[in-house]
């Protein structure tokens, strides 16, 4: 990447601390397609804590990040992507923070911008998603996780990382890829709402197989969720909550690529980075990932 300078300072080079260490002159709010929202939010963890640190190492790690992506074969920073300052944490209310975000994701939506929030715990989705419904009659949701995330509630509260994708299947359709960890009363839910969920390891296809299957339960406007520990420990580590048995960097791309082809990604995020709990490799592959959704939801 080209270094940055800054007429104030003289020609020197200068880290920005935005999204692929983008500068003032490219990023204006007002210019940019994308708005990254970071949301270092993480109160109502349960096992391993430090997802708060996750936007910012995000963030710092996107900053080595070539413009240029080899697959879509295009610089997907062109479309001009604006870094907000983060939101503050909420810390004595899980629904003071959904209401945050949901402000947040509202204006930002509202004015046609692209929204990727980083985070951050996975709470946050529920904020997003009740912004996208306001704006999307016909939204849906793909939720890639793996846990069910189906408790109507978990210590003590409705609106914890636990409950997380009831509630956002009170809001709008959901589909959920990656799944091997559930309760029973969990798997009872899904069963009785027919929810679809693809269970992992137990649904692993061709490539093509699995895009047909989960597309096929998706509107025309789609939000995507990532947690990212639907990922294989193996490649992704710094997680809060670590289970074996995940998806490849592959499998997860290649599914996301097809959804941005096939359908209107109106939004998206990547959550519970905790840097702390991996190598940092973690966080580059976070940004990466977050990166390929910018090109996938805007390959039109």
């Amino acid at each position: 990447m080209p270094e940055k300078t800054y007429d104030w300072l003289g020609e020197v080079p200068l880290q920005w601390n935005t999204f692929l260490d983008t500068p003032p002159e490219e990023s204006g709010p007002d210019e940019a397609l994308v708005f990254v929202i970071p949301v270092p939010y993480d109160s109502t963890t349960s096992y391993k804590g430090g997802s708060r640190e996750g936007p910012r190492a995000i963030i710092e790690a996107s900053m080595q990040l070539e413009d240029l992506d080899l697959e879509l074969k295009r610089d997907i920073s062109e479309i001009g992507i604006h870094t907000t300052p983060a939101l503050a944490p909420q810390v004595g209310s899980p629904e003071a923070m959904i209401a945050n975000v949901r402000t947040a994701v509202r204006h930002a939506a509202g004015k046609g911008k692209l929204v990727a929030l980083l985070g951050g715990e996975h709470t946050i989705t529920v904020g997003a998603v009740q912004a996208m419904a306001e704006l999307y009659s016909d939204l849906s949701v793909l939720y890639l996780d793996a846990h069910a995330d189906m408790r109507d509630a978990y210590m003590g509260t409705r609106w914890g990382h636990a409950s997380v994708a009831r509630r956002v299947c009170e809001i709008s359709p959901l589909v959920q890829v990656g799944v091997r960890s559930a309760s029973a009363e969990e798997i009872s839910f899904i069963k009785e709402k027919s929810i679809p969920v693809f269970f992992w390891p137990e649904y692993i296809g061709d490539q093509d197989g699995l895009a047909d299957a989960v597309t096929g339960h998706l509107s025309s406007n789609v939000y995507v969720s990532v947690d990212l520990d639907v990922f294989d420990p193996s490649e992704v580590a710094a997680v809060g909550t670590p289970e074996p048995g995940g998806m490849t960097w592959g499998q997860v791309t290649g599914l996301l690529g097809a959804v941005g082809r096939r359908h209107n990604i109106v939004g998206f995020d990547v959550v519970e980075l905790s840097p702390s709990q991996g190598p940092e490799a973690g966080a580059y592959a976070a940004a990466k990932l977050a990166y390929k959704l910018m090109g996938y939801a805007t390959h039109r």
